[in-house]
C-alpha cells in the first residue's frame, strides 16, 4: 500500500523526448505568433553517472563508472498555470509542450568552462539533484521547469544519479543515492576551483537530499573545508532519517552557510518512506509547531522551512519544491540577506499569500523583512 501512494499513472515519457525537435523559426526567436509569445527558452546542463542507452539516445538505471556531461536548450510554453510538465508530441506544440531544441554531449572541460559562464553576477551557480523514481528525462524537463520558473540567467545544472525509475526501486534508489557521492561530490569541486563562484546552490529533492547530505559529510571528512565554505545547502523534502540526519550533522558541523530544509507535515509520500523505513521519521515531516524542532534548528545553525502554503500537484504534497521555483528571488534574498546576522536560522513559515510583500518568511508570527 505504501508504495502504491507513490505511483501515479500517467504515461511517463521514453527516452525520445530526449531528441532535439525542429520548430517554427519564428518561435526559435521568440517573435509574436497569432499576437503572443509563443515559447520562451532555458538552458540545462546535465551530469550524470547513469550508463548510456546507445540504442534509444538516453540514459539507463545502471551504473556507470564515469560522468557523461551534455548541454540542452528547451522550448518552454510562457502560460503555464501550474508546474505540470507536458512533454513533446511527434508534432510538438510550443505553446503547449516542453521540448528540447538543442542537445550536444560535451567534454569535462567544455562542460566545466559552460557552467562557469553561468554564474550568476553575485558569483552563485546551482544544481539540482532529483529525487526517487525519476528516469533521466524526468529529471532534466524537472529542471528546466524549475530554472524558466526561476526566470535563471544562464544555465541550472542538473545532476542525475542512476535512480531505477520505479516505484518498486526505493531500496535500490538508495543503494544508488550512495553510490553516487563520489561523482557529485567531484562536479560540485570541479566548480568551486573557479575564483569567479563565490556560492554554488546544492539544492536536493526528497532522496536527492539523502545525496546531498552524504556528499557533504565527504568532503567534509575529505577536509575540503574550501569546497563546503562555498555551498549553500538546500532540502526539499528531504527523504533522510530524522537519526541519521543528526548523525550527518554531527560529521559535517556547522556551515558558513545555514542548510535550508524545505518541509511540510502533510507529505503522503514521505508517510510512504517512513513506512517503509519501519514507521522511522523523515525530517521532510518535521513539525515546526515543536518547540524542540525550533530548539534544535537554532542549536544546529539550520533554517527550518514550513513551505505547506504553496500548492501541489502530485496529490501527494511532495512535489512543491516545484511550484517555490517562482519564488526564487524571495528565497535567494532571504537567504543571501540574512546569512551573515544572528537571526539567520531557526523555524519560519513560508507564507505564499505574502509573496508580494518584502518578504513571505514568517517567524515568530511577524513577518521576516529583507536585510
Amino acid at each position: 500500500m505504501a508504495l502504491a501512494m507513490l505511483g501515479g499513472c500517467a504515461t511517463r515519457p521514453s527516452p525520445d523526448v530526449l531528441q532535439p525537435v525542429h520548430l517554427d523559426k519564428r518561435v526559435l526567436l521568440n517573435e509574436q505568433v497569432h499576437g503572443e509569445k509563443a515559447t520562451d527558452r532555458v538552458r540545462v546542463l546535465a551530469a550524470t553517472n547513469r550508463t548510456p542507452d546507445s540504442v534509444r539516445g538516453g540514459f539507463g538505471s545502471a551504473w556507470a563508472e564515469t560522468l557523461t556531461y551534455e548541454e540542452y536548450e528547451f522550448s518552454v510554453p510562457p502560460d503555464r498555470k501550474d508546474t505540470a510538465i507536458t512533454y513533446p508530441t511527434a508534432k510538438p506544440d510550443p505553446e503547449r509542450q516542453f521540448a528540447v531544441i538543442e542537445r550536444e554531449q560535451l567534454p569535462k572541460d567544455a562542460f566545466v568552462q559552460r557552467a562557469l559562464g553561468s554564474v550568476q553576477a553575485d558569483g552563485t551557480v546551482g544544481i539540482f539533484v532529483h529525487g526517487y523514481n525519476y528516469s533521466y528525462q524526468e529529471a532534466l524537463y524537472r529542471t528546466a521547469q524549475i530554472a524558466a520558473d526561476a526566470n535563471m540567467p544562464g544555465a541550472l545544472i542538473l545532476f542525475s544519479w542512476p535512480s531505477a525509475a520505479a516505484v518498486a526501486g526505493y531500496v535500490a534508489d538508495r543503494d544508488a543515492a550512495l553510490s553516487s557521492r563520489t561523482e557529485l561530490a567531484s562536479l560540485v569541486t570541479s566548480l568551486s576551483a573557479s575564483g569567479k563562484v563565490k556560492r554554488i546552490v546544492l539544492f536536493g529533492h526528497s532522496m536527492g537530499g539523502f545525496l546531498v547530505m552524504e556528499t557533504v559529510r565527504q568532503l567534509k571528512l575529505q577536509h575540503r573545508d574550501d569546497v563546503i565554505g562555498k555551498l549553500a545547502v538546500l532540502l526539499a523534502a528531504p527523504d533522510i532519517d530524522v537519526d541519521v540526519f543528526r548523525a550527518q550533522l554531527n560529521d559535517v558541523g556547522r556551515m558558513p552557510i545555514p542548510i535550508s530544509l524545505l518541509v511540510s507535515k502533510d507529505d503522503r509520500a514521505l508517510v510512504a518512506s517512513s513506512f517503509i523505513a519501519g514507521e522511522r521519521p523523515r525530517v521532510g515531516r518535521l513539525d515546526i509547531d515543536d518547540p524542540v524542532v525550533e530548539e534544535v534548528a537554532v542549536k544546529e545553525r539550520l533554517r527550518v522551512i514550513d513551505i505547506t502554503s504553496i500548492q501541489a500537484s502530485d496529490g501527494l504534497g511532495h512535489d512543491r519544491y516545484a511550484s517555490l521555483a517562482r519564488f526564487g528571488a524571495q528565497l535567494a534574498s532571504f537567504e543571501s540577506g540574512r546569512r551573515s546576522t544572528a537571526g539567520d536560522v531557526g523555524a519560519y513559515v513560508f507564507d505564499a499569500a505574502g509573496a508580494a510583500v518584502a518578504s513571505p518568511f514568517r517567524l515568530a508570527g511577524r513577518v521576516v523583512g529583507s536585510q
